[in-house]
């Protein structure tokens, strides 16, 4: 498919903040993985009480998927320009704002580093983004991204 055109500012948006999101939970993920007990990022294993999980390595595992190789692919999409793009976009949003509300119940909220308040942000950040595409071009014919 050649591509003559320019990535729209939503295509835009999206590869950068997929990118980025992607790059953070695949480092994460894998410290995770790699260091199921807290060995590289110091977390209590106690954090984990009253959780399906008695080590890091399965939510690395999920992190490192879902929402590290996830987003890659969404990105991936709107940069090839593919029409489902504007729906990863806003998939990727949601399944962080998933992410961010279960983190929470289960090890609870912290804003020290502000990192689930960060991400909360993001989250939402992204949703929009895949929503304001997706009904951009919904005013739009023909649908690409």
């Amino acid at each position: 498919m050649p591509m003559t055109h320019s990535l729209s500012r939503f295509a835009k948006a999206a590869v950068s903040l997929e990118v980025f999101l992607s790059l953070g939970a695949l480092g994460g993920g894998g410290a995770l993985m790699l260091g199921s007990r807290g060995e590289i990022i110091p977390l209590p294993l106690s954090a984990l009480k009253g959780s399906p999980f008695e080590t890091y390595f399965a939510p690395g595992l999920i992190l490192f998927c879902a929402l590290g190789l996830g987003p890659l692919a969404a990105a991936h999409l709107a940069w090839r320009r593919h029409p489902r793009a504007p729906d990863a976009a806003l998939g990727v949003g949601v399944a962080l704002l998933i992410w961010m509300t279960v983190e929470i119940a289960i090890v609870g909220y912290t804003n020290s580093p502000p990192l689930q308040p960060f991400y909360l942000l993001l989250g939402a950040v992204i949703t929009g983004v895949g929503l304001g595409w997706r009904i951009t071009l919904g005013r739009s014919a023909p649908r690409s991204a």
